[in-house]
């Protein structure tokens, strides 16, 4: 077998991530043998190491940091496939070490990094849809969560901020609901319009969990084909405010004003300026936004059992 890649982020966990890989390098060599170590600056380096990395057959990559290192991961084996396609990607594993780790939260994976490493070395892979976004015409791809609004701004108030604790997502997102005006988005759902008017957000859902444990989407199945959509209508900032709370254990979607349903595809239209994204906890802005499920188009290393929900 081909040594595994280890693609490190060395920002990651506001920099804690290189002294937390040197802890674990050990455990992780025992129980996956050669690892060829990248340190990476940005996307632009994770996609030339994926690129030698799958010319010489690569089999097995595993991401060490955050929400945005598996998403600048994910969209490097993409680019790779839809120029090579057929191309037989590689096994898909994380250690979690960024601030908000949801996607670990999405998928079950232990946060404490002796123990996932352990656990690596024994997981399964399955196969795991991932989203494409094309905004304005621009593919990008997601492996838990994306969405358009309110989130989009929670993501540009935290990545200002250089160094993060747990509460970071909270107080921006507090912050941020006291001071947005909602937007006005079209929003269709498998060809169907589904909402018209304003908005707080509309998250689009591959995993359950974003914003550091907010259970947005708790019943988003990985690996149905479908995603989970939940649109947050205009409703006074009290009443956001409330339902905020309710968010962490997911029973936010009985809320008057909180809508969910599944789809395969998704399409969100602004009517007036482009809209903040959310995608893996990165930061973007559009105007014409389709979603798409890639079925199946990871394997990814996965705790034992059926998808979390």
């Amino acid at each position: 077998m081909s040594p595994t890649l280890v693609i490190l982020n060395p920002h990651a966990g506001s920099g804690r991530a290189s002294r937390l890989w040197a802890a674990v390098e050990p455990s992780l060599r025992a129980g996956l043998g050669d690892l060829e170590l990248v340190v990476t600056q940005g996307q632009q380096d994770v996609d030339s190491a994926v690129e030698r990395a799958l010319a010489g057959g690569l089999e097995r990559v595993i991401s060490i940091g955050g929400d945005g290192t598996n998403n600048s991961l994910v969209n490097a084996l993409a680019a790779y496939y839809d120029r090579n396609p057929g191309t037989a990607l590689p096994v898909f594993g994380t250690l979690p070490v960024g601030t908000g780790r949801d996607w670990a939260r999405s998928a079950g994976i232990p946060f404490d990094l002796q123990t996932a490493a352990r656990w690596l070395a024994t997981a399964q892979p399955r196969p795991t849809d991932v989203g494409l976004l094309l905004c304005d015409g621009q593919p990008r791809h997601f492996l838990n969560i994306a969405s358009a609004g309110l989130s989009g701004e929670v993501d540009r108030r935290v990545n200002l901020v250089r160094s993060r604790r747990p509460w970071t997502f909270l107080v921006a997102t507090v912050a941020t609901i006291i001071a947005y005006q909602p937007v006005h988005m079209r929003v269709l759902a498998d060809g169907e319009l589904w909402h018209d008017g304003s908005a707080y957000t509309a998250v689009v859902a591959n995993g359950t969990t974003f914003g550091h444990g907010m259970a947005i989407a708790p019943n988003a199945d990985m690996a149905d084909g479908l995603f989970d959509l939940v649109l947050v209508e205009a409703m006074p900032r009290v009443k956001a405010l409330a339902a905020l709370r309710k968010v962490y254990d997911g029973s936010h979607l009985s809320v008057s004003g909180v809508r969910h349903r599944r789809a395969a595809t998704v399409e969100i239209v602004s009517a007036g300026p482009p809209l903040d994204l959310d995608l893996d906890g990165e930061h973007a802005v559009g105007s014409h936004l389709v979603f798409n499920v890639r079925p199946g188009f990871l394997r990814v290393l996965l705790p034992p059992g059926p998808p979390k929900r």
